[in-house]
C-alpha cells in the first residue's frame, strides 16, 4: 500500500507542527512556502525574545482565547504548554519561566529552535518547497502555485492549509486566500487588526517629545459599552500618533469593537497604581513653596517624563491647578483612542475561517480531504504566548485529523 501524500501549504508554526505529525503517521509530506525560506513570521517574531507559550493554569490560559475558546479548547488540551515545552526540550533547546509567567527559550531567539525543528523534519522524509505560492485551484481541482520556474499543479491525496492571517505581508501572510475559499462555500469573516495599536492624535509638542518612550507600571481600565469592566496593570509605548504594547494589545479586540460600536473607546490610566487616591492627595496638597509643579510631582510622587508629559496633554489646567482632581487624573487619566492602526502593522488579526466552516477533524465541510490550522481560522488572543501555543495545537489536531481521514478512506475502500 503506498502512504498517502499530503500537502502542507503554509511553512510557520501550524503547518510544521501539521507536517510533524503526518509523517509520523506514515504519510508522505510535502510543505509549501511563499517566502524564500520558512517560519519568516516565527523568525521575526522572536527578535525581540521569543515567546513561545506561558506558565498560567490551564482554565485561565484557555480564558485567553475569549470567543475562540470553545472551538480550541480539544486541540490545547491535547497539546497544552507543559507538553508544547516537552517538545522544544526534545529538539535539544530549553525553555525558562519569565518573571511575567512567560515561558522562552532559553537563547531567547527562534532561530535556533526552528533550525533543529526543520532538520528533524527533513530527516523524517519531509520535502520542503520555498518560493511556491499557493494560487488555489484549478479548473481540474489540482492546486496551483507560482514558482521561480514557473507555475505548477500538485494533486495531493489531502491539502492542509496553514496560511495565517492577513497581518505582516512582508513575511507572506497577506488574507490573499479568503475570497478563494468564500467563493467555494467555506463560511469566512473578514479580517480585522488584533494585537494592534490606536491612534490618539497627539499635539505636536508631546509626540515630538515622547514618540518611542515606555510608560511603565501603570494599570489600565476599560469598561465596555456593555457595562464590562476589566483592570490589569503592565507596560505600553507612546507612538507618533497613538499608543501600542502588550497592556494595549491585551485591550485590544475590546478596544477596536469598541471603535466600530461608537467611534471611539475611553480607557483610563493609573499613573500611580501603587499609591492610594488619599495618599496622592496628600502629597499633593504638601506646601510646595517656590517649585514649579512639574518639580512637585517629581519629587513627593515620582512623576516625570513621559507621565508627566502624559498627564498635561490629557489634563485641563483647572485639573492641574485643583490637588484633589489632579490626584484623581493621576489614579484614572483618561485617553480616547480614535481607531486601530492598519492591519498590516498588527502583531495578529482576527477573522478567516469560521470554526463552523469545519468539523472535528479540522476539515473544511464544503472541501471535503482540505484541513485548515492556525492564525487562517478566525480566533484571536493576546501576545504572551498564547498565538503560538493555538498555532502549534491546531497545526497538531489538523494533522491528526488528515490522518484519520485518510485511514477512513483507506478503509471505506477496501486497501
Amino acid at each position: 500500500m503506498t502512504a498517502p501524500r499530503v500537502a502542507v501549504i503554509g511553512g510557520g508554526p501550524a503547518g510544521l507542527m501539521a507536517a510533524e505529525t503526518l509523517l509520523a503517521g506514515g504519510a508522505r509530506v510535502d510543505v509549501y512556502d511563499a517566502m524564500p525560506s520558512l517560519g519568516r513570521k516565527f523568525l521575526l517574531a522572536g527578535v525581540g525574545g521569543m515567546n513561545i507559550t506561558h506558565s498560567e493554569a490551564l482554565e485561565p490560559f484557555l480564558d485567553r482565547y475569549g470567543a475562540g475558546r470553545a472551538a480550541l479548547e480539544p486541540a490545547i488540551r491535547a497539546f497544552d504548554p507543559p507538553r508544547l515545552r516537552e517538545w522544544i526540550h526534545g529538539l535539544g533547546v530549553e525553555t525558562f519561566v519569565g518573571s511575567s509567567g512567560r515561558v522562552f527559550p532559553r537563547e531567547m531567539k527562534a532561530a535556533p529552535l526552528l533550525r533543529a525543528w526543520l532538520h528533524r523534519l527533513k530527516q523524517a522524509g519531509a520535502t520542503l518547497h520555498a518560493r511556491h505560492r499557493w494560487l488555489g485551484w484549478g479548473d481540474d481541482g489540482a492546486l496551483r502555485f507560482a514558482t521561480p520556474g514557473g507555475e505548477i499543479a500538485g494533486r495531493p491525496d489531502a491539502t492542509l492549509l496553514a496560511l495565517g492571517g492577513a497581518s505582516w505581508k512582508k513575511l507572506g501572510s497577506d488574507g490573499a486566500w479568503l475570497p478563494w475559499l468564500a467563493a467555494r462555500g467555506v463560511a469566512t469573516a473578514s479580517f480585522q487588526p488584533s494585537n494592534c495599536g490606536f491612534d490618539v492624535g497627539w499635539s505636536d509638542f508631546f509626540a515630538a517629545k515622547f514618540a518611542g518612550a515606555p510608560l511603565k507600571g501603570v494599570c489600565l481600565s476599560f469598561t465596555d459599552g456593555d457595562g464590562r469592566s476589566e483592570r490589569r496593570q503592565g507596560e505600553f509605548v507612546v507612538t507618533g500618533g497613538g499608543v501600542e504594547g502588550s497592556l494595549i494589545y491585551a485591550f485590544s479586540a475590546r478596544l477596536r469593537d469598541e471603535i466600530a460600536r461608537s467611534g471611539h473607546a475611553r480607557i483610563e490610566l493609573d499613573l500611580l497604581p501603587q499609591r492610594e487616591l488619599t495618599q496622592v492627595e496628600t502629597a499633593l496638597r504638601t506646601p510646595r513653596g517656590a517649585d514649579s509643579l512639574a518639580n512637585h510631582l517629581r519629587r513627593k510622587l515620582g512623576v516625570e517624563g513621559v507621565k508627566a508629559g502624559l498627564l498635561r496633554e490629557c489634563t485641563p489646567k483647572a485639573v492641574l491647578d485643583d490637588p484633589a482632581a489632579l490626584a484623581r487624573a493621576l489614579k484614572a487619566l483618561p485617553l480616547i483612542l480614535k481607531a486601530p492602526r492598519p492591519i498590516d502593522e498588527a502583531i495578529s488579526s482576527a477573522g478567516g475561517v469560521a470554526f463552523s466552516a469545519v468539523d472535528e477533524h479540522w476539515m473544511l465541510r464544503a472541501l471535503p480531504g482540505v484541513f485548515c490550522a492556525g492564525e487562517m481560522l478566525d480566533w484571536e488572543a493576546p501576545t504572551g504566548g498564547y498565538l503560538l501555543t493555538a498555532c502549534f495545537a491546531t497545526g497538531r489536531a489538523a494533522g491528526a485529523g488528515a490522518l484519520a481521514w485518510l485511514a477512513a478512506r483507506q478503509d471505506g475502500s477496501g486497501h
